[in-house]
């Protein structure tokens, strides 16, 4: 039975989905003014294994994010540059899939754009207005905290806190803490709405989205802890206020800050890393598996000296499949027969593996389960004491989990007969130019290669 730690109740219970094997998860997506960085990448690649894993154990999960490409921060940003705010948007949420995709982030199902939600955020203004939940003022609509006396329940804060957090206060609302459902706004962009011209609040789209395609309640909600306080907070406030239901979700699950030696990564600081910058001079790889040595709970210290050691763990998980795949694909004859062993060895770790994984998707103790059945194998190949049969179950069981964390360990080390068969086309065509003496043509085919990490050599 996998566990998983819910920030609610502040302990881990049994996964039950509300609707047996069908899971409904929902993940702030980001504010697309600027590049996404690599504390983004952080959560959406935790999330992304978390999704691998529970297809992996049968489940279905259908996993959705919003796209927050209305707000101040876009607008503003927009004016310094003097471009449309929705042009801006655009791009950096092209570039913001661009990322997810170098990243392996492939598992999200749908991501909802708010500006594309406004007939269902209006919708839900007006149901919480009628409620009694929300009132209007000459500056907006706003959530009346008052009536809703949980409000805090996720991160047990006082009210007060939310009063401190609001640095502009607004004179015309009842309550210092109330958050704003719909701005009134006469300057471009603009929505019309029952209250006039405006744009909605940040934490409304939130739920104006997930109950379009999730429902009033569903099974998991993800983000980055910083979001807890106020953001899911007016979340849980809005959702049951309008449907009456509790709970709105009935696991939260949040992780932890990504610190850039030791420190929290700011622009001022001069500590801040975009995921397109590593990717400049890293392997996205790299930067997933250091992501995994940590628990999605816990805070990561991120450093160059912490990349090498991900880059030097990965090469032996490499080394070890480069090694199998030779073995078993070579014509010597058989290594020395211990099947049940090795089959036993395989199964165990396996079990032991989910196990870990079941835990609260405990991924720096997979891999360490992982790492001590590579140096078991590694020693059984150097003795000589393992067969073909038993190196193929090794080598699918490495597959198997590399799919589960997102790491194409074929496309790094196997080569098929056709990538043989096209390798052999190059060299022959290369030897053709050498032939005719072309020899800067055939230098260049070489250098490629060797881009490639694929080493050719004139003998």
């Amino acid at each position: 039975m996998i566990k998983i730690y819910n920030t609610m109740t502040r302990k881990k219970e049994e996964l039950n989905p509300l609707h047996e094997n069908r899971i409904k998860l929902f993940v702030c997506g980001p504010t697309v003014y600027d590049n996404s960085h690599i504390g983004h990448a952080r959560t959406y690649i935790s999330f992304d294994v978390i999704v691998r894993y529970l297809k992996y154990r049968g489940y279905s999960v259908f996993y959705l994010q919003n796209i927050t490409d209305i707000d101040d921060k876009i607008i503003k940003r927009a004016s310094q540059l003097d471009v449309e705010p929705v042009e801006l948007a655009r791009k950096f949420e092209k570039r913001y899939l661009e990322d997810m995709q170098a990243l392996g982030v492939e598992n999200v199902n749908f991501y909802a754009r708010a500006t594309e939600h406004l007939p269902e955020i209006i919708t839900q203004i007006e149901t919480l207005l009628l409620e009694g939940f929300a009132y209007q003022t000459e500056t907006g609509v706003y959530f009346d905290e008052s009536k809703f006396p949980e409000f805090g329940k996720l991160s047990r804060r006082n009210i007060e806190d939310l009063n401190v957090h609001r640095i502009n206060q607004d004179s015309t609302k009842k309550n210092p803490g109330d958050f704003a459902l719909w701005k009134k706004r006469d300057e471009k962009p603009f929505w019309k709405s029952p209250w006039g011209n405006g744009r909605p609040g940040w934490h409304i789209e939130d739920t104006a989205i997930t109950e379009e395609y999730l429902g009033p309640q569903y099974d998991i909600h993800g983000g980055g802890l910083d979001l807890i306080f106020p953001h899911h907070e007016a979340e849980i406030a809005q959702m049951e206020s309008v449907s009456g239901k509790k709970p709105m979700v009935r696991y939260w699950m949040h992780t932890g800050f990504l610190n850039v030696k030791g420190e929290k990564m700011s622009k001022s600081l001069g500590n801040f890393i975009t995921i397109r910058d590593l990717l400049q001079d890293h392997d996205p790889e790299v930067f997933r598996f250091l992501v995994l040595s940590t628990h999605y709970r816990s805070p990561i210290d991120f450093s160059e000296s912490a990349l090498e050691q991900s880059k030097n763990s990965l090469e032996r998980i490499y080394k070890l499949i480069e090694t199998v795949n030779g073995i078993i694909e070579s014509d010597i004859s058989d290594l020395n027969q211990k099947d049940k062993e090795h089959n036993n060895k395989v199964r165990d770790t396996r079990n032991r593996f989910l196990e870990a994984m079941d835990n609260d998707f405990n991924t720096p103790d997979a891999l360490s389960i992982i790492f001590d059945f590579i140096r078991d194998i590694n020693r059984s190949i150097d003795h000589r004491n393992i067969s073909k049969n038993s190196l193929n179950d090794v080598r699918s069981f490495l597959m198997e989990f590399g799919g589960i964390f997102g790491l194409k360990l074929t496309n790094k080390i196997c080569i098929d007969d056709k990538t043989n068969d096209l390798l052999e086309v190059i060299v022959e065509v290369r030897g053709k130019l050498r032939e005719k003496k072309e020899w800067e043509l055939s230098d260049l085919i070489r250098s490629k290669l060797g881009d490639l990490d694929i080493i050719l050599e004139d003998k």
